[in-house]
C-alpha cells in the first residue's frame, strides 16, 4: 500500500469518473459530464437524494488553463445540494470577464510555476463554485472550502483573492492568493479520497469522540470548533500546510511579486512553519488513533515537515 497521500486517482476505483457504471454511463451519454461528481455524492451521502439529477440545473462554463478544462458552475445552486454541503447562505456569483481572467490567471500560475500543485488540481478538481453570501446574510464569508461528501468540487469566494488562511489579509486582490486557495482545496480533496479508500484511522475512531488538539492561532476567532481540532482535522491540516508552505516558499523565491504579495506570503510562511511543526508533533503523540498505514503516512508527513 502507498505510504504517501495519493497524487493520482486510481483507475477503476470508486472515484474514477471514467469507470464503467450505469449511473456514470448515463450522464456521459446525455452529455451531462459536469454532474458526475454529484453521482458520487449520492453514493457517499446515502440519503436517497438524487444529487446528480438536481445538478442538471447547473450550467457549466468551462475555464481552461494549460490545456485543461474545469467546469465553472453557473445558475442557481440547487437547495438540496447547498443544504448538504453547508452552502444554504450562499449563491453562485455572476460570471464576468474579470472573474474569468482571475480564475484563468490563478490556474495558469499554478501550471507554470507550481507544476506539481497544478497536477494535483487537475487530478482532484473538476468543478468550481465561485459563491457569495446571499443578500441580507450577515455571517462572515468563507474563503474557500471543500466537502468530502462532494468529491472533485471546490468552493471559494472573492475573499480567496485577498485572504491566505488563517490570518493573512491583503487589501489588494491577487491571482497568487487565489492560486493558493485553489491548491489548498485540491489537497483537501486528495486527502479525503485517500482516507475514504484506505483505512487511515484506527478501528473505533470517531471525530465525535476524538481527542482535541488546541489550536492557539485560532483563539481569537471566537468559534470553539476552530480552537480545538479533532485528530482527523489536524491530519488534513498538516497535509495541507506541507503543500502550501512549499507553494509560498517558491513564490518568495521569485522576483515577480508585488511588494504587497511578498509581504503577505512572508507573513503566511512565517506563521505556517511553527503551525505545521506543532501539528506534526501533536499527531505523533496521538498515533494510537491511526492504523499501521496511518502511522506510515505520519512518518512520511514527518519527513516532509523536516524538509521544509
Amino acid at each position: 500500500m502507498q505510504t504517501t497521500i495519493s497524487t493520482r486517482v486510481e483507475s477503476g476505483s470508486f472515484f474514477d469518473l471514467d469507470r464503467k457504471e450505469s449511473a456514470l454511463n448515463r450522464l456521459r451519454e446525455e452529455c451531462a459530464e459536469w454532474a458526475l461528481p454529484f453521482a458520487l455524492m449520492e453514493r457517499l451521502v446515502k440519503s436517497g437524494v438524487p444529487y446528480a439529477e438536481h445538478a442538471r440545473a447547473l450550467r457549466s462554463d468551462s475555464v481552461h488553463a494549460s490545456g485543461v478544462g474545469f467546469d465553472w458552475f453557473d445558475a442557481e445552486l440547487p437547495a438540496q445540494i447547498a443544504d448538504e454541503i453547508n452552502l444554504s447562505d450562499y449563491e453562485i456569483v455572476e460570471h464576468t470577464d474579470e472573474r474569468r481572467a482571475a480564475l484563468t490567471q490563478a490556474l495558469e500560475r499554478l501550471a507554470t510555476v507550481h507544476p506539481d500543485g497544478f497536477a494535483r488540481v487537475r487530478e482532484f478538481v473538476r468543478g468550481l463554485l465561485w459563491v457569495a453570501l446571499k443578500p441580507g446574510i450577515r455571517n462572515s464569508s468563507l474563503t474557500s472550502s471543500s466537502d468530502p461528501a462532494l468529491p472533485y468540487v471546490i468552493v471559494f469566494s472573492e475573499k480567496a483573492r485577498h485572504h491566505i488562511p488563517p490570518n493573512t489579509v491583503s487589501p489588494e486582490p491577487s491571482r497568487l492568493f487565489l492560486a493558493e486557495n485553489l491548491l489548498h482545496e485540491a489537497v483537501h480533496q486528495s486527502v479525503s479520497f485517500h482516507v475514504l479508500q484506505h483505512q487511515v484511522f484506527a478501528d473505533g475512531y470517531s471525530s465525535q469522540t476524538s481527542p482535541k488538539i488546541e489550536i492557539a492561532w485560532r483563539a481569537t476567532q471566537g468559534v470553539a470548533r476552530n480552537q480545538f481540532w479533532e485528530v482527523d482535522r489536524a491530519f488534513h491540516a498538516t497535509c495541507v500546510y506541507n503543500q502550501l508552505l512549499r507553494f509560498r516558499r517558491t513564490e518568495l523565491d521569485r522576483d515577480d511579486l508585488t511588494t504587497n504579495e511578498r509581504a503577505s506570503f512572508q507573513a503566511a510562511y512565517d506563521e505556517g512553519m511553527p503551525a505545521v511543526r506543532y501539528l506534526m508533533g501533536q499527531l505523533e503523540l496521538l498515533d494510537e488513533h491511526f492504523t499501521v498505514h496511518g502511522r506510515e503516512l505520519l512518518a512520511d508527513l514527518r519527513h516532509q515537515t523536516d524538509q521544509l
